[in-house]
C-alpha cells in the first residue's frame, strides 16, 4: 500500500474537464479505469502509437478520451451496450471535441463483430467490459489485431478476488473464477505472449507470438 500511495503521488495532474468526468463517474457509480491503470495504459499508447484502437466497453467515454489524450491522432472504435451509457459517452465525446476521432457503436460486443470488422484492422484492442465474457471478447476480436498489435485487458486481478478467491465476498467469486480462467487461457495460448502487471486492478498485455 505504501508503494501504491507513493505511485499515486507521482501521477501527473489532469485537466479540469477530465477531473469533472472522474467526479461524474464517482458520483454516478460508473466504473472507470483506476488512476494508476489509466496512466499505465496511456504510457503504453505513447510507446506503441496505435493508429487504430478498438475499445470493448465504452461506459461514459473516459478511457477513450484518455487514450486520445495520449495519442491525439489515433482513431478509436468503441462499443457500449447500455443505451444510457452510450448516450453519456456521445455527449462527452462531443463536449471534448473528439467525436470526429471516435466511432461509437451501440450494441453488445458479442453481436456487432461484423460492423466492427468493416472498419478494418486494429493496432490495439482494449478490453474493459463484462468481466465474465473476457474470453469470448478475446476470441471474437483478436483476429482483427494487426501482427504487431497488442491487446490490453483491464481488471484481470479483479479487486484481489482472482488471487484470493476463497477470501473474496461470495458475490465476486463467480466472476473472479471466470477472470482467473481467462488469465490462464492467455498464459497457455501458444499464439500469444501475455504479461500481467499488478497495477490498478490488474492489466494484462498480450502480443502475438
Amino acid at each position: 500500500m505504501k508503494n501504491e500511495a507513493y505511485l499515486h503521488s507521482l501521477l501527473p495532474p489532469v485537466s479540469k474537464e477530465i477531473k469533472e468526468l472522474e467526479n461524474y463517474a464517482r458520483q454516478h457509480k460508473v466504473p472507470i479505469m483506476e488512476p494508476l491503470g489509466i496512466d499505465f495504459l496511456m504510457q503504453l499508447i505513447r510507446i506503441h502509437k496505435p493508429d487504430r484502437i478498438l475499445e470493448i466497453g465504452t461506459a461514459i467515454g473516459y478511457s477513450a478520451l484518455r487514450m486520445l489524450e495520449a495519442y491525439p491522432i489515433a482513431e478509436i472504435v468503441t462499443i457500449e451496450r447500455d443505451f444510457v451509457r452510450y448516450e453519456e459517452a456521445k455527449k462527452h465525446f462531443k463536449s471534448f471535441g473528439k467525436e470526429d476521432r471516435i466511432q461509437l457503436i451501440h450494441g453488445d460486443a458479442l453481436a456487432v463483430q461484423d460492423e466492427v470488422a468493416e472498419s478494418g484492422w486494429f493496432d490495439l484492442i482494449f478490453i474493459d467490459a463484462a468481466k465474465g465474457k473476457y474470453e469470448e471478447f478475446f476470441n471474437l476480436y483478436a483476429p482483427l489485431l494487426k501482427d504487431n498489435g497488442i491487446i490490453v485487458s483491464d481488471n484481470v486481478l479483479f479487486k484481489g478476488a482472482v488471487a484470493n478467491s476463497e477470501q473474496a465476498p461470495e458475490r465476486l467469486q463467480k466472476i473472479a473464477s471466470k477472470v482467473r480462467t481467462f488469465n490462464q487461457l492467455l498464459k497457455d495460448n501458444k499464439n500469444y505472449h501475455t504479461s500481467i502487471v499488478p497495477i490498478g486492478d490488474g492489466v494484462a498485455i498480450t502480443v502475438k507470438a
